[in-house]
């Protein structure tokens, strides 16, 4: 009986974790599951080991929270070295995963990275690092898996997960009746994050782009998705000064996009979703201007946006740091929205996009190679 141990970080690697979860008891059902995570892992049945929370160092602040952060890191080391298991399973998190690989192969354990780091586009040289302590990489974006494969890393392409979150098909009309939006008339989504700075930074330019696109087309309405990490207060206190009216929707993100004719986005997994959906949009990215110029130097890529590295070309355009202005988004949304010749085109790039991310099924085809890796 294979005994594996997941590792986790934020919210989004515990429900990865927990989907893995579910697969690998399908597929084996006297599998042993032990792991770092949260409520979604173990309502999936994994024995989430008492006293230690998940690990993220996303957010941190003052030393309090550097001093929970070095404990469980202590805790999670002393466990890779007291305990046997025949797989350590990381998910994501790299901040902190890539010393967990580190422990877990000086103990002698075998390892496998879900959701591989995006080395290729800041760190191509860390694929070595990879090669000494990972046994093992899954990817979930198609052209990760060569970059893997030819630093000498076994890698499995196993498809995106977000082709299971979201549904083939969406009843319009439906969700516009149930998010109260009119029937007619065009709609605009707002995707301002999931994260406190990020929607501080993004929305109140999505909201004087909405302005603008309300003055050009009266008729237009705007809808925002507030992810689930995002509270209330934050929100209200940007909208309440808001010229127009915008309609909330929590934790709705994919409903929100396909109830949209067009979506304002900010940089991240949620443009590949928009994508998997095939709404168009204009993506937007905003952080502090220490942090855009380290990422300058560190950044391989000609792209921000996961939908145009998968496409390898220039599909959504990209509004970054000082582009990322209401002006430049309200041009081009006017550009997208009013040429029916590049709307369209838009609409077969995200197409193609979604059928290069593979078939639904993900997480079972990760849980396949978990368990083959164990039997090796």
């Amino acid at each position: 009986m294979p005994r594996i141990l997941i590792i986790t970080g934020e919210a989004s690697g515990d429900l990865h974790g927990a989907n893995l979860a579910r697969a690998l008891s399908a597929l084996d059902p006297g599998v042993e599951l032990v792991g770092i995570g949260g409520t979604a892992m173990r309502q999936a049945g994994v024995a989430v080991v008492p006293g230690i929370a998940q690990v993220d160092v996303i957010g941190l602040g003052g030393p309090a929270a550097y001093g929970s952060i070095w404990r469980r890191v202590r805790a999670i080391r002393r466990l890779l070295r007291a305990e046997r298991w025949d797989l350590v399973v990381l998910i994501d998190n790299p901040g902190l995963n890539f010393h967990f690989a580190r422990v877990a192969k000086a103990a002698g354990h075998r390892v496998l990275y879900y959701i591989a780091p995006q080395l290729w586009a800041w760190r191509p040289g860390r694929m070595k690092w990879i090669q000494r302590r990972v046994d093992h990489v899954v990817v979930i974006l198609p052209f990760e898996a060569e970059l893997y494969r030819r630093a000498g890393v076994p890698c499995t392409f196993v498809g995106h997960p977000l082709l299971d979150a979201v549904a083939p098909h969406y009843d319009r009309d439906g969700l516009r009746a149930r998010f109260g939006l009119q029937t007619g008339g065009r709609v605009v989504g707002l995707l301002p994050g999931s994260r406190h700075g990020e929607v501080a930074s993004l929305l109140p330019i999505m909201v004087e782009a909405a302005e603008r696109l309300r003055r050009r087309e009266l008729s237009t309405q705007f809808i925002l998705a507030q992810a689930p990490t995002i509270d209330d207060g934050l929100l209200t206190a940007i909208l309440r000064t808001s010229p127009v009216p915008v309609t909330v929707v929590k934790e709705q993100a994919s409903e929100v996009m396909a109830v949209s004719d067009f979506v304002l986005v900010a940089s991240g997994t949620a443009t590949l979703q928009t994508a998997v959906v095939g709404t168009p949009m204009v993506l937007l990215y905003r952080t502090t201007w220490l942090t855009y110029h380290l990422a300058r130097l560190l950044i391989r890529v000609p792209w921000i946006g996961l939908v145009n590295l998968v496409a390898g070309r220039s599909v959504v355009p990209e509004l970054i740091q000082e582009a990322a202005t209401a002006r430049r988004a309200y041009e081009e949304a006017v550009r997208i929205l009013e040429d029916p010749a590049i709307y369209d085109e838009m609409k077969r790039s995200l197409g193609t996009v979604k059928a290069q991310l593979g078939a639904p099924g993900a997480s079972t085809r990760a849980a396949e190679v978990v368990l083959a890796v164990c039997r090796t």
